[in-house]
């Protein structure tokens, strides 16, 4: 799988075989190898169809890939490299890339087996890395640390057929080799070697990169790398290897290292896409990196007498015949004393603020006004006055502060649900990021 052309796009963009695109910018040309080899996908009957959407552009066939960020390879050595959708109104293109990627790595820093991932890396920005070489320099840096505090040898169970007893001597297999030559020994014995299973992964893992890395940076330290790696087997099972690693005393340096190989070795294998194209990939569906960002960030805020909780489930839409139905799942519900204060959710939409007319509607969805409508009947106590919910959308170019104005859903008697629309700004530094209140909404005050 040697890479040997990188395209990159944003979320929704579009790829084609049909050279006619290149008079359009926002339609990605690629050889028709990799194109039969995405329409593929995008036909079968796998869930890799789910990354790609079959569609007609200005007369021409396209394929739009979906809602994933990441990469994505063929077999002709074409790497997709896919981008949060959040930069792509920017003008200038570059800057665009690397503000989506900076801001992907953020977002995925709040990731179960992500936290690794470095953020504020100068060499990230300063080399305009893709995302995957971006992935490739972390692991190898984390190797070469991990290489300078000393590799970690381990007693291997050894076999052979020696001139000398050494450990203990094998009877059976002694009589069955060395009848004839019996100044042999057929002996097992403990070997304090290199070849334990940290070691193996974390050569399978560089072995993985050495396919598709194409920076002269990292292709240079790979090498130096992969010499020091010489004399240890790469691992052939990653998920038994995996089983029998334990970090203990002495091995806590080897915890940074391990995380990228798994990362490195799980999402690069054609295995990942369980299809019949097998499509090597490392994707993430960026509506549950948003929520879990924003989740994470939100719950180290709040005070200590509240509490947040996500993707709860403890209400229904209806009942039939003693029975709930339709369960009500908002993302996140903040509690004051077991009482839920507020509702959220969040939408990895593009909403723009100079769409405020009432066709546009700033880009919202009427689907999510009946959504959030259903979370405020049903799990807010009837003595909370004026209840406040709140929507969430990342924030961008074009939305950048609160719709300055409630959207108010009258209930019973003289009570208002109001519903406000927020943005969240996606920075690795705490003082930038979070939600943008609106100044006339009452609860964040509350709770922060």
């Amino acid at each position: 799988m040697k890479v040997k052309n990188i395209v990159t796009l944003f979320e929704f963009g579009y790829i084609t075989n049909d050279r006619k695109a290149n008079e359009h910018d926002h339609i990605q040309v690629i050889s028709d190898n990799a194109y039969l080899y995405f329409k593929g996908m995008c036909l079968s009957d796998e869930r890799e169809r789910n990354l790609l959407k079959l569609k007609s552009v200005y007369g021409m066939e396209v394929l739009q890939v979906q809602n994933y960020a990441g990469v994505l390879f063929t077999p002709d050595g074409t790497q997709l490299e896919i981008l949060p959708k959040i930069g792509k109104n920017q003008s200038a293109s570059q800057k665009a890339a690397e503000d989506a990627r900076q801001s992907l790595l953020i977002m995925l820093k709040t990731l179960k087996g992500f936290q690794h991932i470095q953020t504020s890396n100068a060499n990230i920005v300063s080399r305009k890395m893709p995302l995957l070489e971006v992935f490739i320099s972390q692991f190898l840096e984390s190797v070469k640390v991990l290489i300078k505090r000393g590799l970690r040898s381990d007693y291997v169970r050894q076999e052979n057929n020696l001139a000398f007893l050494k450990g203990k001597l094998n009877v059976g297999k002694q009589l069955r080799h060395n009848v004839i030559n019996k100044h042999k020994f057929y002996c097992e014995y403990d070997e304090f070697l290199l070849d334990r299973p940290a070691n193996r992964l974390i050569h399978a893992a560089l072995a993985k990169v050495n396919d598709v890395v194409r920076s002269a940076v990292n292709q240079k330290l790979l090498q130096e790398l992969m010499f020091v790696f010489l004399d240890i087997p790469v691992s052939h099972n990653h998920k038994h290897d995996f089983s029998l690693v334990a970090l203990g005393r002495g091995m806590n340096h080897y915890e940074l290292p391990l995380a990228w190989a798994k990362l490195i070795l799980d999402g690069l294998s054609p295995q990942t896409m369980k299809g019949d194209h097998h499509a090597a990939s490392l994707l993430f569906p960026m509506e549950r990196v948003f929520e879990d960002y924003v989740a994470q960030s939100l719950s180290k805020t709040l005070k200590q007498t509240h509490r947040l909780k996500a993707q709860i489930q403890s209400k229904s839409l209806v009942t039939h015949n003693g029975s709930s139905w339709f369960k009500l799942k908002p993302d996140m519900v903040i509690e004051h004393n077991s009482k839920v204060v507020t509702v959220l959710d969040t939408k990895w939409k593009l909403l723009d603020l100079a769409k405020a007319n009432g066709t546009d509607k700033y880009g919202l969805s009427q689907s999510d006004f009946y959504q959030m409508l259903a979370y405020g009947h049903h799990y807010f106590d009837t003595e909370i006055e004026n209840p406040e919910m709140f929507l969430v959308y990342p924030s961008h170019s074009g939305f950048q502060q609160a719709i300055p104005h409630s959207f108010d859903f009258p209930i019973q008697g003289e009570k208002t649900l109001k519903l406000w629309v927020v943005p969240f700004v996606i920075s690795d530094k705490d003082d930038e990021k979070g939600i943008q209140w609106p100044k006339k909404a009452k609860i964040p005050a509350k709770f922060y």
